[in-house]
């Protein structure tokens, strides 16, 4: 790492308490820190929470001192996780204890190169940082190895080598095979030992709404100064040329140098809004270049365009491919033509002139490319030409300018996939029957069309209490990678029928959040769950068994309507919860048996216990696979309107499909906080049963406690 060894010195600075850097003998020195973008350092706020609130508000200046000795404030802009406390930070920091500080005048500062990949262990690594073992402040270097976790959880590092002394916390940790900044030191274990935070974690940045513009701003920053880096002092003296002097022979087409460039044409577009828009490009790349049975495998989480390219690395290392073929390349030019054509088709006009830019370079590419492939990122960008005998169409109109034309006047034989007209993945959630005393264990599934993918899970469970608390960011963390554009992911809950009442589509996935002069913000990720996508619930029971022949009859009778409603309890609509001559459960069950396949039971109060938990229990034995209720409606005298309101809803719907974004709108209605809407009242936690028996396939045999096994007739 020689050649890169004065670079990264270039870009380590120290932090200190203010007045802390004109300080010769460090003693209100705090730690170590890197420029990743021209006025921006990257640290762990451990290391910036040694200033107390003060600082992490960023009401407080920093002293950041750089290698030539020259110190410049810095104000903290982001701390992750911010403390609950400011004022008194914690002793130990949670992960993934990172930290942005603004530096003024520091636009002219060299920055370290962020990896775009991944998965960034096992790697060989470096170490840097600053530290007064042996007296006044120094320079600091270390080797190693990077191990445990591959960052996709924000999960820590663990170092083992020549771990730097205390001092480097905040500095960067570098993969040297690379060239790139795979984490930031988090600090020392026992021995040889160290953790570090993978790079990754700055994912996190955009769970909310102000972080996501910051992530992009930084990323949009770095990417932009490594070219300009290289334009002014080419490979000598730049990480494009250090990236360059790594690589091993014959490492294929897609240099450093065609990375650089294209890498600050991606920051300039308008990045993606989840990690789905990025994830469905990838996929489709995979699909059409390995052209082989494409499993996705791992998920990712990736924020920017730029991590796409960094997916799809390696793939001439796939087997079952032909000599001779850079699949790299080939697969990272097709998606950087598809992100163009993703961006063109929102026709923003801000995207116009970095799209016509990137469209050039690619058209223009000289790299060895398979004919097949250069003609299809031909017509992803601008619709193609006639081949040859191929019959002439009429001439299409020219394209806006800075935009691609996806629609074609003549059919090709290469026809690239249109952009994605659903969602990538919808999103599963399973919760079984209770398992170690109180405790429900849980599953987060991406639900996606060939497949399915457990993102998290605990097989030992929480209790009821404690669910929406575990549940929200699993389940956050999958609707962003389910959701494309204006396609989103849908949730499907499975779970016992004693939390059929839960208030799952009340569950918000973000806080709130304002804008800088204090006004509420609108921001569609933090509503409730079921007024921003569909949510519906699922038996967990009867998935433990084969469908029975009424379940699978009565979906299909729901899935072609017409749909009509039927009394789940007879008695309901005409005397209530309360009043006499409640239907038993087995009168409920053949009633309802009798009931035409398209009918739909509905219920104007809860089914997890009482009466209600009785005709739920019959209407699932009769195989209804579509039910409608009110999970938390007692003390009511409505029944009559809820049944009546219930059933031309029902009707109106038609199919099962139908009835989704009907109740989405009534959830919208009746819980608007300052104006609920009068007419939309009697849907107000309105519930609803949603039940394939094909899709996704059962699982397998469920988990029990040692010794315990259910009564299958219970």
């Amino acid at each position: 790492m020689s050649a890169a060894e004065g670079t990264v010195r270039r870009s380590v600075v120290r932090i200190s308490a203010p007045g802390g850097g004109y300080d010769p003998s460090g003693d209100r020195f705090w730690g170590s820190g890197f420029f990743v973008a021209p006025g921006w350092v990257l640290t762990c706020a451990h290391v910036v929470g040694n200033g107390g609130g003060g600082v992490l508000s960023g009401d407080t200046a920093i002293d950041v001192t750089d290698w030539r000795e020259r110190t410049r404030p810095g104000r903290v802009a982001l701390v992750l996780p911010l403390p609950a406390d400011p004022a008194d930070p914690p002793r130990r920091w949670e992960l993934p204890d990172l930290a942005l500080v603004e530096v003024a005048g520091a636009d002219d500062a060299e920055c370290l190169w962020l990896s775009d990949r991944s998965a960034v262990v096992p790697a060989r690594i470096s170490l840097h940082g600053w530290s007064r073992e042996t007296g006044e402040p120094g320079l600091r270097f270390g080797v190693g190895t990077a191990t445990g976790s591959d960052g996709s959880d924000g999960g820590a590092m663990l170092l083992r080598g020549e771990i730097p002394v205390a001092g480097c916390s905040g500095g960067p940790v570098v993969d040297v095979a690379r060239g790139a900044v795979i984490g930031v030191s988090k600090g020392r274990g026992q021995g040889t030992a160290g953790l570090a935070v993978p790079v990754t974690a700055l994912r996190r940045m955009a769970n909310d709404r102000p972080g996501r513009e910051r992530l992009h701003a930084l990323v949009r920053a770095h990417d932009l100064h490594h070219l300009s880096r290289y334009r002014a002092v080419g490979t000598r003296g730049s990480w494009t040329g250090v990236q360059h002097a790594l690589r091993p022979p014959g490492a294929g087409a897609f240099t450093p140098v065609l990375r650089t460039h294209l890498f600050a044409r991606l920051a300039e577009l308008t990045p993606p809004a989840t990690p789905g828009e990025v994830m469905t490009l990838v996929d489709a790349v995979k699909r059409r270049v390995i052209q082989d049975p494409y499993q996705p495998g791992t998920e990712h989480d990736p924020r920017t365009w730029r991590e796409g390219v960094g997916l799809l690395y390696d793939l001439r290392d796939t087997e079952g491919q032909g000599p001779g073929r850079d699949l790299e390349l080939e697969a990272v030019l097709l998606y950087a033509a598809r992100v163009a054509a993703a961006v063109s088709l929102a026709g923003r006009p801000e995207d116009e002139k970095p799209l016509k830019e990137l469209s050039g370079w690619l058209t223009g590419r000289e790299e060895p490319l398979q004919a097949v492939i250069r003609e299809e990122i031909d017509q992803i960008l601008h619709g193609g030409e006639d081949g040859p005998g191929e019959p002439s169409g009429p001439l299409a109109p020219e394209p806006r300018p800075g935009t691609v034309e996806l629609r074609k006047t003549v059919h090709r034989k290469i026809v690239p996939d249109v952009p994605a007209v659903r969602a990538r993945a919808d999103v599963l959630v399973e919760i079984d029957p209770l398992l170690y005393g109180d405790s429900y264990p849980w599953r987060v599934k991406l639900l996606r069309e060939d497949d399915l993918v457990t993102l998290r899970g605990d097989d030992r469970g929480v209790p009821r209490a404690r669910l929406r608390e575990t549940l929200l960011e699993p389940i956050a963390e999958a609707v962003r990678q389910g959701d494309v554009g204006e396609h989103l992911a849908a949730v499907e809950v499975v779970l016992p029928r004693e939390l059929f009442d839960e208030p799952l589509d009340s569950w918000q996935l973000a806080q709130p959040c304002t804008a800088e002069d204090g006004t509420p913000l609108l921001d569609p990720d933090t509503l409730p769950l079921g007024e921003r996508r569909v949510v519906v619930l699922r038996d967990r029971r009867r998935r433990d068994v084969p469908a029975i022949p009424e379940w699978r009859r009565r979906w299909g009778g729901a899935q072609r309507g017409p749909l009509t409603a039927v009394p789940l309890r007879r008695e309901a609509p005409l005397r209530g919860h309360d009043g006499p001559g409640r239907e038993s459960g087995r009168s409920a069950y053949g009633r309802l048996s009798d009931a035409e396949d398209t009918a739909v039971p509905v219920y104007c109060g809860p089914v997890s216990g009482g009466p209600g938990a009785t005709a739920m229990e019959a209407a699932l034995a009769a195989g209804h696979a579509v039910v409608i209720w009110r999970r938390c409606a007692t003390g009511h005298t409505d029944c009559a309107e809820f049944h009546h309101r219930a059933s031309r809803l029902v009707g109106e719907a038609r199919t099962a499909a139908g009835l989704h974004r009907r109740i989405r709108s009534l959830r919208i209605r009746s819980g608007d906080p300052d104006d609920p809407d009068p007419d939309a009242l009697w849907a107000r936690s309105i519930a609803l049963l949603f039940d394939s028996p094909d899709h996704p396939p059962l699982p397998e045999a469920p988990l029990h406690a040692p010794g315990v096994r259910p009564d299958p007739l219970s």
